[in-house]
């Protein structure tokens, strides 16, 4: 079956970019309704895009849903959606901010500045490289939640924390196991693991497990062995939390070309700054 959609994946610590586009003269297929946990931005770049719940239909060229809501996609053009962890501080900033009036609603230009046009041109240079893509992703998430959500690495303890994650991936370790190894007991490593990086550990490590069986998966893994090795039980329990987190199953997207496995990321820290793919969704 022919492609509906092709595009880029981005990760960052509990956020996911992903911009896609129709092929030329299509539309994106109406999707069937779902939800999804993470908070969700959809900017019409190009065109435009509309979501339609329970609530009714909204349209336009920046719209936003709520976590678990029920909803439909379509649109035309180039698009990118920006998904968000609702239980860090990005996520909780702007389910405050974006639904006082509904799960879907629509988004003035004004909170967006020029973000999106910067995203349409960095995308279509042929020469654009993954960072400038995910700095974009960034600017749009501290823009509509403040810019207090980035993370501020400071702590060493924190930096090594996160480097034994990332090595040990695979074992799922819990904050206990790796709060010992740099010398904090578990209450205080949690504490201070939100106040540096927004987070708390169990989201962080979702996300990381995510970008590391997509990466894996994009490198010609199995889907079973991207599971096993981001941690996941099998590749259902990968599908299963990939479907809760963004809506689609993993195994729906051809991934294809990821431009860099996850590693040295800010000051030095093994993180999710360096995931990206090229995907094509499958159906």
């Amino acid at each position: 079956m022919r492609p509906t959609a092709h595009g880029r994946i981005l990760f960052w610590e509990g956020a996911s970019l992903w911009v896609l586009a129709a092929p030329p003269g299509q539309r994106y297929p109406k999707t069937a309704p779902h939800a999804h946990h993470a908070v969700q931005v959809t900017l019409a770049l190009t065109g435009r895009v509309t979501l339609e719940g329970e609530g009714g239909r909204v349209s336009g060229e920046a719209l936003a849903v709520a976590p678990d809501t029920l909803h439909a996609f379509e649109g035309t053009g180039l698009a990118a959606h920006l998904f968000v962890a609702p239980e860090g501080k990005a996520g909780r900033q702007l389910a405050r901010s974006l639904f006082a009036r509904g799960p879907l609603v629509p988004l003035t230009a004004g909170r967006l500045g020029e973000l999106p046009g910067q995203l349409e041109t960095a995308f279509a240079d042929p020469d654009h490289t993954d960072e400038a893509l995910r700095d974009l992703g960034r600017s749009l998430l501290a823009r509509l939640a403040g810019d207090g959500v980035q993370a501020k690495l400071a702590d060493p303890r924190i930096v090594r924390l996160l480097a034994s994650v990332a090595a040990r991936l695979d074992e799922s370790p819990s904050s206990s196991d790796v709060a010992r190894l740099v010398g904090l007991s578990p209450g205080r490593a949690r504490h201070l693991f939100v106040e540096q990086t927004g987070l708390p550990f169990r989201t962080y490590m979702l996300w990381l497990r995510l970008l590391r069986a997509l990466e894996q998966f994009a490198e010609g893994a199995s889907l079973t062995a991207a599971a096993h090795g981001a941690g996941f039980a099998d590749s259902a329990h990968l599908s299963r939390t990939f479907r809760r987190m963004f809506g689609i199953n993993a195994a729906t997207l051809c991934v294809s070309g990821a431009a860099s496995r996850p590693g040295e990321g800010r000051r030095g820290v093994p993180s999710a700054d360096d995931g990206a793919a090229r995907f094509r969704p499958c159906d």
